[in-house]
């Protein structure tokens, strides 16, 4: 209980400190030209209320990651409070508020198009494909999700209410959300299923305090693996907590709201504060599970751990915490929050794959017609993925995720260093990403399955070959792309 309290308390804390010095890293314009006013198109670049954007924003980004990645990261033990935090503060709110700061400087482009104004056009085209397969990736995982969770709350009457109805359901949802100007459903629905989402995160977090159970400490051998399966902490656990510390996923969902933010001021309270929030709900969650699983029956020597991992998929974790902590407000809350979540993130996963697509097609968005002939590919090819098991499909998007998140931050910190601020904010993370990112896919089971001494090796070698090129562009004088 301490280390979770002293978690949430360094949560707000790297708000109001690492937050502000990032930001005076930026320097942010009150008198800037802002896309929303630049642009203003009626469909995707449209001015709106900082509260509404940010609760946009928080919905955006949280989807179910923060508490399905968080269920599952509290497997490898209080190790997953140290990342969380840490990995919010330093890595991932640094990552969103550079990511949406650029694109509003850059007139309000997607995130390919700054990997590529950073980083060059070879790299520009890597990052379209790669931004591309992340969104439709998103996009899949959360249709199943939610549909998952429904399918167990709701009782089955045959093909109505079952999976399969609640998949058909949901995408339909999508195709309408991805389709309509921003103003139309999502900035008139989301800010509710937001606040929905918060106020599920204030209830959970009154019954840590208040329920029975065990929960880990920092001083429980924090850097020993108690996953059941022996997996190691680094770095899986920095793959499979994606959206409560550091995403890439962000990066394509900073740019929507960078389209609708009105001054630069704001970019702080709604890109780095949004993380944050974020964050704290991750360890609310990952704290919430481990604990409710320490009063389940099992066997007399069973670890909390172990009947963590019994209980299977997350959304079971989720519905019996709700309902068991919260009784039938907890039902509801479930539904509004955990359904709702993923699939706001999913929509808006969608609306930006339409408008990266767009960007680079230079085909105008201003009609329907255009928008739904950039869309019936991803939906068709996303309908095809739904086919592929649940737990192998969210380690590829995991995986391809935290990748971009780490070459987001290279741009940014070649961005930072062009433009003479301290590119350390940035280049510090950039440097550990690449090692996870690195040594993840060549140590995993969907990947390369070498030993961990190879992969992490690898990732060292990669760390100090990218630092080095860097550093040598830095020195030289010369353009860094």
């Amino acid at each position: 209980m301490i280390t979770f309290s002293l978690s949430l308390v360094c949560l707000l804390l790297g708000y109001l400190l690492y937050g502000t010095v990032v930001e005076r890293v930026i320097r942010p314009d009150d008198k800037a030209s802002m896309p929303c006013y630049t642009k203003q198109d009626g469909v995707d670049f449209m001015p709106m209320s900082a509260w509404r954007v940010f609760l946009i924003q928080f919905l955006n980004i949280a989807g179910t990651g923060p508490i399905f990645g968080a269920i599952m990261g509290i497997l490898f033990g209080p190790a997953a409070y140290l990342w969380i935090v840490l990995g919010c503060i330093f890595a991932g709110a640094v990552h969103d508020y550079l990511c949406g700061m650029i694109c509003i400087r850059q007139g309000g482009v997607s995130l390919p198009e700054i990997i590529g104004n950073e980083l060059g056009d070879g790299m520009r085209l890597v990052m379209r494909i790669g931004a591309l397969v992340l969104l439709v990736l998103v996009g899949a995982v959360f249709v199943t999700t939610p549909a998952s969770l429904l399918d167990n709350m709701v009782p089955d009457r045959g093909w109505l209410f079952s999976n399969s109805f609640w998949l058909t359901l949901i995408f339909l949802y999508f195709i309408l959300a991805t389709l309509l100007p921003i103003d139309k459903l999502i900035g008139r629905i989301y800010p509710v299923f937001g606040l929905a989402l918060l106020l599920m995160a204030v209830g959970i977090c009154w019954g840590i305090y208040t329920q029975a159970g065990w929960m880990p400490e920092l001083t429980d051998a924090p850097f020993v693996s108690h996953h059941p399966k022996e997996l190691p902490i680094f770095p899986m656990l920095c793959i499979t907590i994606a959206c409560g510390a550091i995403s890439g996923f962000h990066g394509t969902q900073s740019p929507l709201m960078a389209r609708c933010l009105t001054n630069e001021r704001l970019g702080r309270p709604i890109f780095y504060g949004a993380m944050i929030t974020e964050g704290v709900v991750a360890l609310i969650w990952a704290a919430a599970a481990v604990k409710f699983a320490s009063t389940l029956p099992g066997e007399p020597d069973a670890t909390a751990y172990e009947k963590l991992a019994a209980l299977g998929n997350p959304a079971i974790v989720v519905k019996e915490i709700s309902v068991g902590w919260m009784g039938t407000i907890g039902a509801v809350l479930a539904i509004l929050g955990v359904v709702a979540a993923p699939i706001t993130s999913g929509d808006t996963a969608f609306r930006s794959a339409r408008l990266i697509t767009a960007d680079f097609l230079g085909f105008s968005q201003k009609t329907i017609k255009n928008r739904l002939l950039l869309c019936l590919p991803l939906f068709a090819i996303t309908t095809a993925l739904f086919f592929i098991d649940f737990n192998a499909l969210w380690r590829y998007f995991a995986w391809t995720n935290q990748t971009l998140a780490c070459i987001m931050l290279w741009a940014a910190t070649v961005w930072l260093a062009s433009k003479e601020k301290c590119y350390w904010i940035a280049l510090v993370p950039a440097l550990f990403m690449t090692v996870v990112c690195t040594s993840y896919i060549l140590i995993a089971p969907e990947g390369f399955s070498l030993p961990l001494i190879i992969g992490l090796s690898a990732g060292l070698v990669l760390m100090i070959v990218l630092a080095f090129i860097f550093f040598r562009k830095i020195n030289s004088h010369k353009p860094l792309k």
